[in-house]
Parts: structure tokens; C-alpha cells; sequence
């Protein structure tokens, strides 16, 4: 399971592709305990830079708040908040953070639309930083859902952005899974958004592609896996030593090169038209 949130259209049925209300309920424990996700954050908190003391991190597509609390535990100095289509993705994002005494904060909104009603961030500071993980895939406008995360952002903000290359497992599909990128696209797509792009790596070669390859092999066995593990079944020999493996495997992938599945891309909001 990645930690694909995310800002997905509404729908109607509990086995939509994209309906995260219930999918958090089958998949939320398994991907607190992915090891391609905590190789995601390292990348996110390695290329994001340090945020000035008092400055403000938004997470777009926080999902159930995993990367928006370990950004918050590593600066504890900045305010970090989560924008979150699920109500569930934010229910669990903000009973994780009182369990844990973190003060981000998580907020829900569908950035496929304009802001209705009062925005529970007035108040706050346009972000300086921001991450966009495992979100764009998920939906078919996502030049829009970049568009209106800017609002939150002040001109210059530093935005990074994980996305998914490489070919769709059947749990990509599931999940809802509109494409996967290549450098060239998520560039595009970025700077027809309104952003300037600064570096598009390729990265997680070759163990987070060997990763990958195994989920595509499980096929729908590995979603049936998911939907039926329970929260207190604690985890196989196997599975542990899978994870084990993983966990300590990626710390060698390459952070660029011309296989990597994992797709980061680096970039700055420009000023709108209308700055000075």
C-alpha cells in the first residue's frame, strides 16, 4: 500500500475506485507500516530543506497525516497543516496527532473545486514549503488541484512532489490510479499549473523498483490481503523479514537515474499576474 490519500472526485459506491472514506478502513494500518513510504518521506525531507523557525508547511492531499506529523515532529518550530479530501483521511490524521501531542493541524477540502464557505486557515501564513505526495495520479484534473493548493501558498513557495512511474499493479488500479508519470509529464504539468520548475528526479533504483515488481506480481491477491488483515494481527515471519529487507535496501537506492520509478519533482510558485 502507498500512501496514496487522496484528493479524488466523490463518488457513490463503497467499491469506487475512489472512495477513500472506506478504503482508509482497509488500507489505513497496513500503510502506516510501508516501508516504500517512509523512503518517500526520507526523499520529501531531504529535497524540502530546512523551513525557517515560525514559517508555515502545508501538505497537499495529507491523507491520514503521516508525512503532515513527521514533518511536524522534525520542525517542531513550524506550523504544518494537512488539506484532505477524506473525512476519514482526516479524522484519523487528527486523532493521530493528539494521541501523539503534535500540533499540526488537518483540514478538509476538494481541491478539484473553489473554496466554499469560510476557510478554517484564515489566519495563518502563506506556506513557505509544501509537499504534494502520491496525490496527482489520483485524479483527472490535477492541474486544477495544483491551481487551488496554491492558495495556500505564498509566491516562491518550495513545492515537492512525489508521483509514480513505472507500469499500474492491480492495487494501483484499485485504488484509482488515473496514470503514471514520467519526468517529462510531471514537468508539464507543473509548470502549466503556474510553477517553475528546479529539478525532476528518477529515483529508487533498483530496490524500490524490485519493491514495486513484487506488488504488480501479488496482483489482486495483495488487495484481498489488505482488505481482510485486521489491526491486531500482528504480522508474519515473512512479511516482517520482507519489510526488513525493504527498510534497509532502499537507504541504497539511487536518488537519480534513468530507471527510477520513483518520480520527485522540485519546484517554486511564481508570482501571479498581479504582483507587483
Amino acid at each position: 500500500m502507498t500512501n496514496t490519500d487522496k484528493n479524488s472526485a466523490p463518488t457513490s459506491g463503497p467499491g469506487d475506485s475512489d472512495d477513500w472514506e472506506n478504503h482508509w478502513s482497509s488500507f489505513g494500518e497496513p500503510a502506516l507500516g510501508n516501508p516504500a513510504n517512509d523512503y518517500r518521506n526520507r526523499l520529501i525531507l531531504r529535497f524540502l530543506g530546512t523551513p525557517d523557525p515560525s514559517s508555515t508547511v502545508v501538505d497537499v492531499g495529507s491523507g491520514q497525516g503521516q508525512l503532515a506529523l513527521l514533518l511536524q515532529a522534525t520542525y517542531p518550530d513550524v506550523t504544518v497543516f494537512g488539506v484532505e479530501y477524506s473525512q476519514e483521511g482526516v479524522r484519523r490524521a487528527t486523532d493521530a496527532a493528539r494521541e501523539s501531542g503534535l500540533d499540526a493541524r488537518f483540514v478538509q477540502r476538494d481541491l478539484l473545486e473553489p473554496a466554499a464557505g469560510p476557510d478554517p486557515l484564515d489566519g495563518l501564513p502563506p506556506a513557505a514549503l509544501a509537499v504534494c505526495s502520491e496525490v496527482l495520479e489520483h485524479v483527472d484534473r490535477p492541474e486544477v488541484l495544483l491551481a487551488n493548493a496554491a492558495d495556500y501558498m505564498q509566491p516562491g513557495c518550495r513545492l515537492v512532489v512525489t508521483v509514480p512511474g513505472g507500469p499500474k499493479s492491480a492495487l494501483d488500479r484499485y485504488i484509482g490510479h488515473r496514470q503514471h508519470f514520467r519526468p517529462a509529464s510531471i514537468r508539464t504539468l507543473l509548470e502549466s499549473s503556474g510553477f517553475e520548475v528546479e529539478h525532476v528526479y528518477r529515483a529508487g533504483f533498483p530496490f524500490f523498483n524490485l519493491y514495486r515488481l513484487a506488488v504488480i506480481l501479488r496482483g489482486t491477491r495483495l488487495i484481498e490481503d489488505l482488505k481482510s488483515s485486521s489491526p491486531s494481527e500482528p504480522a508474519s515471519f515473512l512479511q516482517r523479514a520482507v519489510s526488513r529487507f525493504f527498510d534497509v535496501t532502499f537507504h541504497w537506492n539511487l536518488p537519480n537515474s534513468p530507471f527510477g520509478w520513483q518520480i520527485v519533482a522540485v519546484a517554486r510558485l511564481q508570482p501571479g499576474p498581479d504582483a507587483a
